[in-house]
């Protein structure tokens, strides 16, 4: 089983569903999460109707921002728990058990930032089911997810005290995490990890082969990102086989690098390795 999150930037423009119906086709989600749909419930459904096989469930936009739709193929167990202008959250019963997924959109105004780390503390308290939150939270948790431009520490630090009260870490990931390009050239061009998917212990748990897939970008300035729950069951290419490097150990920021990767790497070794050596690259 896999789940596809994409912030869609509008979805009124028929080149737009041409790309998304293409996409579908290739990746063939159980889950499909979209949100910035931009559309009202009516024409939403008439693009569900062009993704055959598919029930869901959709959130108007307001005005001409916004707008949620979580999508499912019809051989999938899957109920509606809760939904808002900013996130849909279902059940799933699946052959590993019952479990939770919740498509989150963020504020993307940084005055109304404090919001979304309000929603995802209620949504953490709402049940106990093994828990995977994915899509376009609108705000990075390190320095190093951005390039160009500054973050004040504070909305960084504001997500990350958000995550760790709702007991959620990072799902691994494969492949250009630089989810967002404003698509400008030279210095004026800012890239940001802001498409993620969070998880808690249980879930991993319940999947603990599971990767987050970060695709190309196509039609719209965020890539779409692919959750396969058993990454055992697709073949992609191997990441390439960590080799430590001695001359990192001389290298200036060496220390705050692997400090950083102990803290993104949420306590698994592999991914503590990674992390260190992803930055030490840079």
């Amino acid at each position: 089983m896999n789940a596809l999150s994409i912030n869609c930037r509008g979805l009124g423009n028929p080149d737009a569903v041409c790309a998304l119906r293409a996409l579908v086709r290739k990746e063939a989600p159980a889950i499909l999460f979209l949100c910035e749909t931009k559309l009202c419930g009516r024409d939403m459904r008439k693009v569900k109707e062009k993704l055959d096989g598919y029930f869901g469930i959709e959130v108007d936009s307001v005005g001409r921002s916004g707008g949620l739709a979580m999508l499912w193929r019809k051989d999938v167990d899957c109920s509606f728990l809760s939904a808002s202008v900013h996130h849909m959250d279902f059940s799933v019963k699946s052959s590993e058990g019952e479990w939770r997924i919740t498509g989150f959109y963020g504020w993307p105004t940084v005055s109304d930032r404090h919001l979304s780390w309000e929603l995802l503390r209620l949504l953490s308290r709402q049940s106990q089911l093994p828990w995977v939150c994915l899509g376009d939270f609108n705000e990075i948790l390190y320095s190093t997810e951005m390039i160009g431009g500054n973050r004040p520490q504070r909305q960084m630090n504001n997500f990350r005290d958000a995550i760790d009260d709702c007991g959620l870490r990072d799902v691994p990931w494969e492949g250009y995490n630089f989810s967002f390009d404003n698509g400008q050239a030279g210095d004026a061009n800012r890239q940001c990890m802001l498409d993620r998917a969070l998880c808690t212990a249980a879930w991993t748990d319940l999947f603990p082969f599971a990767r987050l897939f970060y695709l190309a970008r196509e039609w719209s300035d965020h890539a779409p990102i692919k959750l396969v729950l058993n990454r055992r069951d697709i073949e992609y290419p191997r990441p390439r086989k960590f080799r430590f490097e001695q001359i990192w150990v001389g290298a200036e920021g060496c220390n705050d690098a692997v400090d950083r990767g102990v803290e993104r790497g949420g306590g698994n070794l592999v991914q503590v390795l990674h992390e260190c050596a992803r930055e030490l690259r840079e």
